[in-house]
């Protein structure tokens, strides 16, 4: 994996976009706003439970929401897993993520029940009262955090190669319809035949 860069700077937020950062592997260094947190609804390998969002108030004047991990439903309560509630100065890397607006496909963020199925950064800075937050959000990679919880560094960076179903499908549309032209013409002769006589 590569080194990471440090994470765009507020004069380079408004520059942040999907195709020319996202993945990218950035650091950032701050401190946790660990009051803040937002429990994020998560399906994983590891089974169901929660991305742990915490704002980390950088040294460059922002805030940077971090992804940092899972945690099962039994450890949704902060006080079930304290130890990984690190304090003082951090420094983090991870994956640039842009931001999730308005939940999923099949359900929507409530904001104000504190229901969260995506990870929208300006709709959990809204209700966190955060301010100069960062577009986009960081998954935090792989580390070892004492009570082993939030478990980082399970961003699906693996994407289907669905080129070849896709050529198929076109391929057989093609077919079909080459079909269907036949029998087009074939019922118009036929018509054109059955008039003649």
């Amino acid at each position: 994996m590569p080194r990471p860069v440090d994470a765009p700077s507020p004069a380079q937020w408004p520059s942040v976009n999907r195709d020319a950062d996202e993945y990218r592997h950035i650091k950032a260094s701050g401190i946790y706003e660990h009051d803040k947190e937002t429990l994020v609804y998560a399906a994983t390998e590891l089974g169901a439970g929660y991305w742990v969002m915490t704002p980390l108030k950088t040294e460059k004047d922002g805030t940077l929401l971090i992804n940092r991990g899972f945690v099962p439903i039994d450890r949704k309560d902060p006080t079930r897993r304290s130890e990984g509630q690190i304090t003082g100065n951090v420094t983090v890397s991870g994956l640039l993520r842009i931001s999730e607006p308005n939940g999923t496909l099949l359900r929507s963020n409530d904001p104000n029940a504190d229901r969260w199925y995506s990870r929208d950064v300006a709709a959990i800075a809204d209700k966190r009262d955060l301010t100069q937050v960062a577009p986009f959000f960081m998954d935090a990679g792989k580390s070892d955090v004492p009570g082993g919880y939030p478990v980082g560094g399970l961003t699906q960076i693996r994407f289907p190669n669905s080129h070849l179903q896709y050529a198929i499908t076109w391929f057989a549309m093609a077919v079909m319809s080459l079909a269907f032209l036949w029998f087009l013409l074939k019922r118009k002769n036929s018509a054109e035949d059955a008039h003649d006589i």
